[in-house]
């Protein structure tokens, strides 16, 4: 079964672009989350991470 898939990854043509493709999106999206995170305002991060414990949201239910 291996060699079958093996020999059939072989066989299409360009197939070796995928895994740098994947991995640069993968490495691009931390470094823009890593960049987020360190350049968010203090006030912001406050404020979004108080939402559970805030007490004003009883007019949903």
């Amino acid at each position: 079964m291996l060699k079958f898939v093996k020999n059939h990854m072989e066989s299409i043509i360009g197939i070796e672009i995928y895994p740098i493709i994947s991995l640069l999106i993968f490495f691009i999206f931390f470094v823009v989350l890593f960049w987020w995170v360190f350049t968010a305002k203090k006030d912001y991060i406050e404020k979004v991470s108080n939402i559970p414990l805030d007490n004003h949201n009883d007019d949903i239910l």
